[in-house]
């Protein structure tokens, strides 16, 4: 509550994914309309996806990004809100490098007679050190997973208004989870102790810096990223050009050294198995002590990778490059 200025919070969820589905067995009935993000434009798969237990449980309308921007259309998304009038809005995003306006949401949810919830579990950590603005004060409920720029333990929690926070805690316990995971919710509370210190916005701070060199480098050498860049810890990179699919380039990363992921770009043409992109971070790498001049390395490397695929000489080289930057700079604690 003191890291994000909340007036209550869960800290039982097992995952972002089990926040999302306390949140909503708070909020709302089975069948009731949600407006949410797609999967297929930077969503999460439990915001309503129809292989997600969300998508079988509430009707989930979608809205995307702009095909000329590639950015939220925020007046398109009040124009869907007006149509649907949805019990519940869902903001947040997996896969998404921009900065989202969450004042927006708050107006739209407002006009429409909607609760606003929103799913910050990719910008949690930049949220808590103020360099993404905070959706605490806009939203009746804020989930988030707690394992990825927040780096704690692979987990979740739920914040919420005061008024909400017996009903989110009686869905989560006993309504989607059985005992809680003490060990899980005590390296929690390391993480936000670690969060609340002066060290964490540094951290962060770097994030933010390497992900904007990384974007910066990669569309140097001539690879197009989702939107034109990036505002937070991730670049999303769209390989049609390249000939490349995010499976082939994915795989070839990996027997690199490299771990990337197949992404879904915005209108992607191909399967989501198949993807036409790639999702890149830079939260695990600025822990190990990573800045600019090994992030500017780390670019050219992935270009190295992704411009001759098939050449095992060329992945051997890289790899071996990965471990001598990995034993430069290990991970903490190991």
């Amino acid at each position: 509550m003191k890291l994000f200025g909340a007036e209550h919070a869960n800290v039982q969820p097992h995952s972002g994914t089990q926040a999302n589905m306390g949140a909503y067995y708070a909020l709302l009935e089975y069948g009731d309309t949600v407006l949410a993000m797609s999967l297929s434009h930077g969503g999460h798969l439990s915001h309503g996806d129809q292989i997600s237990f969300s998508g079988k449980f509430y009707k989930f309308i979608h809205y995307g990004v702009s095909r000329e921007t590639e950015q939220l259309d925020y007046d398109e998304i009040e124009r869907q809100a007006l149509g649907c009038r949805p019990k519940l809005i869902v903001a947040g995003a997996s896969a998404y490098p921009r900065i989202i306006d969450w004042a927006r949401f708050r107006a739209i949810a407002d006009r429409v007679g909607a609760r606003l919830m929103v799913d910050m579990a990719h910008i949690s950590g930049l949220v808590a050190a103020g360099l993404h603005p905070s959706p605490v004060p806009h939203a009746e409920v804020v989930t988030s997973s707690t394992h990825k720029s927040l780096r704690g333990p692979r987990s979740g929690l739920i914040l919420s208004r005061k008024e909400y926070g017996r009903a989110i805690d009686s869905a989560v316990f006993p309504g989607i989870q059985g005992g809680p995971l003490m060990h899980i919710i005590a390296a929690k509370a390391v993480a936000f102790h670690e969060a609340l210190q002066p060290a964490f916005v540094e951290y962060q701070q770097v994030v933010v810096q390497n992900a904007s060199t990384l974007a910066k480098e990669l569309n140097s050498a001539g690879l197009r990223l989702v939107s034109g860049g990036t505002d937070n810890h991730l670049v999303l990179v769209d390989l049609t050009s390249t000939g490349l699919t995010g499976k082939a380039a994915e795989q070839a990363l990996e027997s690199a050294g490299i771990q990337a992921n197949r992404n879904a770009i915005p209108f992607d043409p191909k399967p989501p198995r198949t993807a036409s992109g790639i999702r890149l971070g830079t939260p695990a790498i600025s822990s190990r002590g990573f800045g600019t001049a090994e992030t500017r390395r780390i670019a050219a490397l992935i270009v190295k990778v992704l411009s001759a695929p098939d050449d095992a000489g060329v992945r051997g080289q890289t790899r071996a490059e990965v471990e001598d930057l990995c034993r430069r700079f290990p991970a903490p604690g190991l």
